[in-house]
């Protein structure tokens, strides 16, 4: 099954059960995925930019959420953390910090990678290899806590 079916039957079950967080989070999605499709010229996606699409979603919200409760806005930064829940059902699974560890020292091995200078290599392989399974951030900072 495709995500926009997917998304769809999610819709549905959303609209059933008169749940407006997910509801908003499923027409994100929707619409994302609408853009991605008449702006890149092909009618289908790849399960990469699908998971790119999605990844782009959850970190918006989060990254709002946070913004929110800085400003100690919690009526506001909750219903953005219940939004990129509902996103993340439709990602792969996300990897643990030990696991992208273990990806990162195997990169730098693979690599031969020394020090800083070498970090744009480094993110670019292990963003590759973990595409959707784990958030940029987490690999950034395991990367140069390993590099330094």
């Amino acid at each position: 099954m495709s995500l926009q079916s997917d998304i769809m039957t999610a819709m549905k079950a959303a609209m059933k059960d008169k749940n407006q967080t997910a509801l908003a989070a499923l027409r994100a999605i929707k619409s994302e995925i609408l853009l991605a499709k008449t702006s890149g010229g092909s009618d289908e996606l790849t399960e990469a930019d699908e998971i790119k699409i999605l990844s782009k979603l959850v970190k918006q919200r989060k990254d709002s959420a946070a913004i929110f409760s800085e400003q100690n806005r919690e009526d506001l930064a909750e219903p953005e953390l219940a939004q990129a829940k509902v996103i993340s059902q439709f990602l792969p699974e996300q990897l643990d910090e030990a696991a992208i560890t273990k990806v990162v020292e195997q990169t730098i091995a693979d690599t031969g990678a020394e020090g800083m200078k070498d970090m744009g290599k480094v993110m670019g392989i292990v963003n590759q290899k973990l595409a959707g399974q784990a958030d940029g951030k987490t690999i950034s900072t395991i990367v140069k806590s390993k590099l330094i």
